[in-house]
C-alpha cells in the first residue's frame, strides 16, 4: 500500500506547464459534445454508457501532441477531464427525461421545453461537480492506495504513455471510421437490416436475433465476457423459457390483448414481440428494480462509512498551498450549492417545488458521497447509479403524494428529482476519477474542477438538442430508441404514484432477481439481459467472446497482453463513438424528411427480411474480425524504438 505522504505525482508541484488553456479547452469541449451525443445515443437504445475518459485522453494525445506539435501532459489531461464529462451527463440525462417525452406522446401533458431539459442537466450536473469538489482530499488524496479508481488510474497510465498517443489515436479514429460507414449502410442505405429476427411461432414459441451493430460488439469487448454472459444468460431465460411457457400454459386461454377489431387474443396467437412487450418487459423490470435495491443494500454499510468520512473531511478541503493542492475554495462551493437549491426551487421552467429543492441538496449530497467513492472501489461501469435513481424515485413519489402532489404534475415532479439526483451521481463519480488521474499525473486541482464546470454546461447546453432531435426522428419507447432505462423509472413512477403496474409480473421479477442473487450472479447484469430484447445480449456476448479470446491467447509478455487488450478497448470505444456520431446524422435525416433518398432495401425484392437477414450475419462477422485484427495488431517499429 502506498503511503500518500511518499507519493510524488509525475508533474512536481513547482513545475508550471501549459494546463487550462484556448487550445485544451476548445478540444475538450469538442470532445464533451461528440461523445455526450454518441452515449446518449447509446444509453437511449440499449440502456448502458461507456467510460469516456481514455478515448478522449487518447484522441487529445493525438491531436495536441502528434498534430500541434505540443508537449504537454497537463493540456492532455485537461482535455479529457473535458471531454468526459458530456458522456456522464448523457448517462444521467437519458436513464431518466426520457419519460416526460413518453408521457407527453401519451397525451398526459405538454412536451418538455429545450430549456427545462437544459436547466435541469445543468443543475444535476454543477451540483455533482461542487458536491465532489470539498471530498477530493478525503477520498482522493488521503485514500491513495486504498482507493485503487481504475478508469482513473487506467487513464493516468495511459497519459503516461503518452508518446504512443500517435498509435492510440489511430486506433480509436479506425474504429470510429469503419463503423461509421457500417452504420450507415445498415441503418442509412438499408443494405442489410440492422436486426436480425428469427421467430417460431410454432408449439414452442420463442424468438432469437441478433442486432448487428457495431457499438454492442463494442461494448461487450469493454465489458468483458463474464459481464456479457450473464447478460445473456437473462435473454435465455426470458426468450427461451418464460416466453414459451407463457404461451404453453396459456394456449387457447384468452389473454387481455386485442387485435385490431379489438377482439381478445389468446396466448397461442400473440407473437413474440407482443409476449415480451406484454409480460416479459415487466418480469425483467421488476429484477432491474430489485437488482438495483439489492445493490444498494449490500454497499449500504460503505456508504454509510463513506460519508461519515467524508464529511469529516470537508474541513481538509485546500484551496491554498501549493499548486497540486489547490481546490476551487469551500466558500465559493457553499455559496454554488445553495444559489442553485434556490434557483431550482424559484424557475418556474423547472418543475420542482420547495420540498422537491430539499430533496435533492439531501438525496444529492449522499448519493455523491456514495457515488465518488463507490466508483473508487468497482470503477464508474459498475457504479449503481441506477439503482440510487430508482431509490430515490420511490421515496420521492411516495412524499409527493403523501403531501398532496398526485397525478401528471406529481410524476413529472418526481422524474424531474430523479433526473437531477441521477446526473449528481454520474457526474460526481466522473469528477472524482478525472481528480484521481489528475493527482496521478501532477495536475492542478482547482483548474480541473473550473474544466469539469465547463464542460458541464456545454454538456447541459447540447443533451436537449439531441434528446429532441432522437425523438423527433424515432421516438423514445420505439424500436430504435427503446430507451429501455428511462421506460423502467417511467413504469415505477406510474405504479406508486397510480398503482397501475401488474404487481404479479413485477414480483416474478423480484424473486428471480432474488434466486440469481443467492446463486451468487451479479444480479444486476443478469436482470438488464432479462429485461431488454435477446437481440442486444446477444453482440454484446460476441464482443465478449472476442475478449475471452484476446485475453486469453498466449504472448511473449505481460506487456503484449496488456497492449492487446488495450488496443481492443480503444477500438471499441471508437464503434461506440462512430455508431453514436451516424445515428444523430441519420436522426437529422429522419426529421428533415430525406432518409427515404438513401433507402436501398428494395434490391431484395420481397426477400428483403429473408436475404437481408443473412446478409446482415456475414456483416457482423466481418466487422468483428475488425475487432479482432486490431486488437492484435503488432507494435509498430516506431513506437517500440521509442
Amino acid at each position: 500500500m502506498n503511503d500518500k505522504k511518499e507519493f510524488k505525482p509525475f508533474i512536481p508541484s513547482d513545475k508550471i506547464l501549459p494546463e487550462f488553456t484556448v487550445v485544451s479547452v476548445m478540444i475538450g469541449i469538442i470532445l464533451a459534445v461528440v461523445f455526450g451525443a454518441a452515449n446518449a445515443y447509446l444509453g437511449l437504445r440499449v440502456g448502458m454508457t461507456v467510460s469516456a475518459s481514455i478515448p478522449a485522453a487518447v484522441i487529445s494525445m493525438g491531436v495536441i501532441r502528434v498534430i500541434l506539435k505540443r508537449d504537454s501532459i497537463l493540456e492532455n489531461n485537461m482535455v479529457q477531464t473535458i471531454g468526459s464529462a458530456g458522456e456522464s451527463l448523457a448517462a444521467g440525462a437519458i436513464f431518466t427525461m426520457p419519460a416526460i417525452f413518453m408521457w407527453a406522446e401519451e397525451g398526459k401533458c405538454d412536451m418538455p421545453s429545450f430549456l427545462t431539459i437544459s436547466l435541469i442537466a445543468l443543475c444535476g450536473a454543477l451540483l455533482g461537480v461542487l458536491f465532489m469538489v470539498p471530498l477530493r482530499t478525503a477520498l482522493i488524496v488521503e485514500e491513495h492506495g486504498v482507493l485503487p479508481y481504475p478508469e482513473g488510474t487506467a487513464c493516468a497510465e495511459v497519459l503516461l504513455a503518452g508518446e504512443e498517443g500517435g498509435d492510440k489515436s489511430k486506433i480509436v479514429f479506425s474504429g470510429l471510421g469503419i463503423a461509421a460507414v457500417y452504420k450507415f449502410i445498415a441503418d442509412g442505405l438499408k443494405l442489410f437490416p440492422s436486426e436480425v429476427d428469427f421467430s417460431i411461432n410454432k408449439s414452442y414459441k420463442t424468438g432469437f436475433g441478433i442486432d448487428v451493430l457495431p457499438a454492442l460488439g463494442g461494448v461487450g469487448f469493454i465489458c468483458g465476457p463474464k459481464v456479457s454472459s450473464y447478460m445473456l444468460g437473462g435473454g435465455v431465460l426470458s426468450w427461451l423459457v418464460i416466453m414459451p411457457a407463457i404461451a404453453f400454459f396459456g394456449a387457447d386461454t384468452l389473454s387481455s390483448v386485442t387485435d385490431e377489431a379489438g377482439n381478445l387474443l389468446t396466448y397461442s396467437q400473440l407473437d413474440t414481440w407482443t409476449l415480451w412487450g406484454k409480460y416479459i418487459r415487466y418480469i425483467g423490470a421488476g429484477a432491474v428494480a430489485a437488482g438495483g435495491v439489492i445493490s444498494l443494500i449490500k454497499t449500504f454499510p460503505t456508504m454509510i462509512k463513506t460519508f461519515k468520512q467524508a464529511v469529516g473531511g470537508i474541513n481538509k478541503n485546500v484551496s491554498g498551498g501549493d499548486r497540486t493542492s489547490k481546490d476551487i475554495p469551500i466558500s465559493v462551493v457553499g455559496i454554488g450549492i445553495v444559489a442553485l437549491a434556490l434557483l431550482i426551487w424559484v424557475i418556474p421552467t423547472i418543475p420542482v417545488n420547495f420540498l422537491g429543492a430539499v430533496i435533492i441538496i439531501v438525496f444529492g449530497f449522499f448519493f455523491a458521497t456514495v457515488s465518488s467513492r463507490m466508483v473508487g472501489i468497482v470503477g464508474s461501469s459498475n457504479n449503481p447509479v441506477s439503482g440510487m435513481a430508482i431509490a430515490t424515485l420511490i421515496v420521492t413519489t411516495i412524499l409527493l403524494k403523501a403531501t398532496g402532489n398526485v397525478g401528471t404534475n406529481g410524476m413529472i415532479a418526481a422524474i424531474s428529482i430523479g433526473s437531477v439526483i441521477c446526473i449528481v451521481a454520474a457526474m460526481a463519480g466522473d469528477t472524482s476519477q478525472d481528480l484521481k488521474t489528475g493527482y496521478i499525473v501532477g495536475a492542478t486541482p482547482y483548474k480541473q474542477q473550473v474544466g469539469e464546470l465547463i464542460g458541464s454546461v456545454v454538456s447541459a447546453l447540447t443533451i436537449g438538442g439531441v434528446m429532441y432531435l432522437l425523438n423527433s426522428a424515432w421516438g423514445f419507447g420505439s424500436d430504435e430508441i427503446a430507451a429501455p432505462q428511462a421506460t423502467l423509472m417511467k413504469m415505477v413512477v406510474e405504479g406508486v404514484m397510480g398503482g397501475t403496474l401488474p404487481w404479479v409480473l413485477i414480483g416474478m421479477g423480484v424473486f428471480i432477481a432474488l434466486v440469481v442473487e443467492i446463486l451468487g450472479i451479479p444480479v444486476l447484469a443478469f436482470a438488464i439481459g432479462l429485461y431488454l430484447p435477446i437481440h442486444l445480449s446477444a453482440p454484446i456476448m460476441v464482443g465478449g467472446l472476442i475478449r475471452w479470446f484476446v485475453d486469453n491467447k498466449k504472448y511473449e509478455s505481460e506487456k503484449d497482453k496488456s497492449r492487446t487488450t488495450e488496443n481492443g478497448i480503444l477500438y471499441s470505444a471508437g464503434m461506440i463513438a462512430g455508431e453514436g456520431i451516424v445515428g444523430i446524422l441519420l436522426a437529422i435525416f429522419a426529421v428533415v424528411n430525406i432518409s427515404g433518398k438513401f433507402d436501398l432495401s428494395g434490391i431484395y425484392g420481397d426477400n428483403f427480411s429473408v436475404i437481408g437477414n443473412w446478409v446482415g450475419l456475414v456483416a457482423f462477422a466481418l466487422l468483428m474480425s475488425t475487432l479482432v485484427m486490431f486488437a492484435l495488431k503488432k507494435e509498430s517499429k516506431k513506437a517500440k524504438d521509442e
